[in-house]
């Protein structure tokens, strides 16, 4: 699994924002240090990092890029 530090995160935020600026609407992907991060990807990454921030005070260190899907583990584990 790949990860965000959070200078990349910034440079990643600071992409989407000035596209959405720009076309009225958020990329579909964005690459960050060779890593292309898909449009679903982005905004589980802002929403995780904010509410991080809301619970925890501070901003983290790194950013996983993908979630776990637990459903699917859930699913695998039971057969």
């Amino acid at each position: 699994m790949k990860r965000l530090t959070l200078e990349q995160y910034r440079v990643m935020v600071d992409e989407v924002i000035e596209f959405k600026k720009q076309n009225g609407e958020m990329p579909e992907f964005t690459m960050i240090d060779g890593t292309k991060i898909e449009k679903e990807n982005i905004i589980d990454i802002i929403e995780r990092v904010n509410k991080f921030i809301l619970e925890m005070g501070r901003n983290p260190r790194s950013v996983d890029i993908q979630t776990f899907d637990t459903d699917q583990y859930n699913l695998i584990k039971m057969k």
